[in-house]
């Protein structure tokens, strides 16, 4: 008999980004036409809504017109700053040209687009929830699927608090809390840690391509007023990233309160195990018009997330019986408009459509077919066909000669010509080089001012976690870094990770492999990137993590 206590709903969704919150808000305004009590229930590991949530961002409002039409007269915090300028700068080492913009497609041109903080984007879709009845339990990780007798999802658990690291119970521990419902969404975002358990329970990827993915490192500066532009909107390529061993770029956003978002995405392809995303990103904002805009700025705030990056062919599965996958957590963005707040907003309105349908109709923990036939008719599912081949053209041919058929790819499909083929994607974790064939790299100390170490970083991106506590980074076999990964990889954790999380020490003359989990900011890199993947993140406690201001 379980010491757990149980309560039913509808629906329950894990994860309170802009999937998760669409979602909900579908729903009860479905309830509300049709006059129906509907419960919805929504689990966020995070301390509060938002505290998880990054992103460059620059959004497209398409999804958000559809749900909420008003919401530029709603007090939306989006509104404040639309995309005035777009720009595309190729970079060597000390000079810029900018790529003409007349020759990309219109679609990447950001007109009508607005930039500003993701997580606040949420805070406000989340009131906007709360206000039409919908439960938010933030600081409540959910870490347990849980099963009809038929197989189905029954719904979730919350994890146990006040577990020591031992297992033992602290005096503050409390049972986790099950959440039964007639179907359950899934909206945990990249790399889910109960996305991968259902994906192989259900065998949702066996007619999809492999999953690729990139890591976003982002800054927000505090900027000299006279160098603001807002709503101005950069993205780079090139240089720091060599040809032929990494691709990725970075971005510039002029956002509200004379404040720029800038980050650097590398894709987790790489090749080259001594490369480091973190360091990367740091000497990128070292290039002369990068430095310009910074300098007598202030750095504010730090994170890291990964982002899924492998398109239209590496969407999963859907459905399942019981459940569905929404947003991130089925790979939605698109890759070259570097946008997916609206792709994933639009899916799980979706599933929201198709679960209300079926609780209206009687129906109970089926599969929930009209969301997948909702998606093949929908405008993401066309926008995610047209740039299907983008990534996988520039990996082949690298940044100059890819990017010049991963643009004519795209006229093609915007001209309504197809192209022939869809390209295929090969594992990140499968890319590296052995240490003994790579060149090593030599990163310049940070001076504090614009560069920074590590730890300083992850300081301001106010991570906490509980210190005596299970630790949620575990090894499948503890003695693979060091044993195999070290010699053959130089043990690439210690670079990957961008917030210190994994260091190779030395112990009575040996080396030892070392997990400072309490650095952990949820990126989820080492999940996907560990060439043995021997790594496997799963939820700490909840309200753990970093609580991100204004990113």
């Amino acid at each position: 008999m379980s010491e757990r206590e149980s309560m039913p709903y509808d629906v329950v969704i894990v994860g309170a980004g802009p999937s998760g919150l669409s979602a909900a808000i579908r729903l009860k305004q479905l309830a509300e036409q049709a006059g129906q009590e509907l419960s919805v229930c929504i689990l966020e590991k995070g301390s509060e809504v938002g505290a998880h949530i990054l992103s460059g961002a620059v959004i497209d409002p398409k999804a958000l017109d559809e749900l909420l039409p008003t919401w530029r007269e709603d007090g939306c915090p989006l509104a404040s700053t639309p995309v005035t300028e777009n720009h595309h700068w190729v970079l060597s080492e000390t000079g810029k040209s900018s790529f003409p913009e007349f020759l990309t497609p219109p679609f990447l041109h950001n007109k009508g687009t607005y930039t500003g903080s993701l997580g606040n984007l949420c805070r406000w879709l989340a009131d906007k929830a709360q206000e039409m009845g919908v439960e938010i339990f933030p600081g409540f990780a959910a870490a347990e699927i849980l099963f009809n007798e038929d197989g189905s999802v029954k719904g979730v658990a919350t994890g146990d608090m006040g577990v020591a690291r031992d297992g033992t119970h602290k005096g503050d521990y409390q049972p986790g809390l099950e959440l039964h419902a007639k179907y359950t969404f899934f909206a945990e975002g990249v790399r889910g840690h109960l996305s991968k358990q259902l994906q192989r329970q259900f065998d949702l990827c066996s007619d999809a391509q492999p999953q690729v993915y990139g890591i976003g490192i982002k800054e927000l500066w505090d900027i000299d007023p006279k160098k603001h532009v807002p709503g101005k909107v950069v993205h780079t390529q090139g240089w720091p990233l060599k040809e032929g061993e990494s691709n990725g770029g970075g971005f510039l956003y002029h956002q509200a309160d004379g404040q720029v978002a800038l980050g650097f995405v590398v894709w987790l392809s790489y090749k080259n195990p001594y490369l480091s995303p973190f360091h990367e990103m740091q000497r990128w904002k070292t290039h002369p018009e990068i430095a310009a805009l910074l300098e007598s700025g202030k750095r504010v705030s730090y994170g890291a997330r990964a982002i899924s990056e492998g398109g239209w062919q590496s969407v999963p599965k859907l459905v399942m019986p019981g459940a569905a996958l929404i947003g991130d957590t089925a790979g939605f963005l698109n890759v070259p408009r570097i946008k997916g707040t609206h792709t994933a907003m639009k899916s799980g309105m979706m599933a929201a459509e198709a679960a209300f349908a079926a609780v209206a109709a009687g129906r109970t923990s089926d599969t929930l077919d009209a969301y997948p036939q909702a998606y093949e008719k929908s405008w993401v599912y066309k926008e995610l066909r047209t740039v299907r081949n983008v990534a996988p053209l520039v990996k082949k041919f690298g940044d100059t000669w890819g990017t010049l058929a991963a643009g004519a790819a795209m006229w093609m499909e915007t001209l309504g010509l197809r192209w022939p083929i869809t390209m295929k994607h090969r594992p990140d974790h499968e890319s590296l080089w052995r240490a003994e064939h790579a060149r090593k790299i030599d990163y310049p100390k940070p001076d504090g001012v614009l560069t920074f170490d590590r730890l300083s970083s992850v300081f301001i991106s106010n991570t906490n976690h509980e210190e005596d506590q299970p630790v949620h980074l575990t090894l499948k076999d503890p003695d693979v870094p060091i044993r195999f990964n070290l010699p053959v990889y130089a043990e690439p954790a210690q670079r990957y990770c961008p917030a210190g999380v994994y260091e190779v020490v030395e112990e009575a003359g040996e080396p030892r492999f070392q997990i400072n989990a309490q650095n952990c900011v949820h990126c989820k890199t080492c999940d996907i990137k560990d060439p043995t993947q021997n790594i496997n993140w799963v939820v700490p406690e909840g309200g753990g993590g970093p609580n991100y201001p204004n990113m």
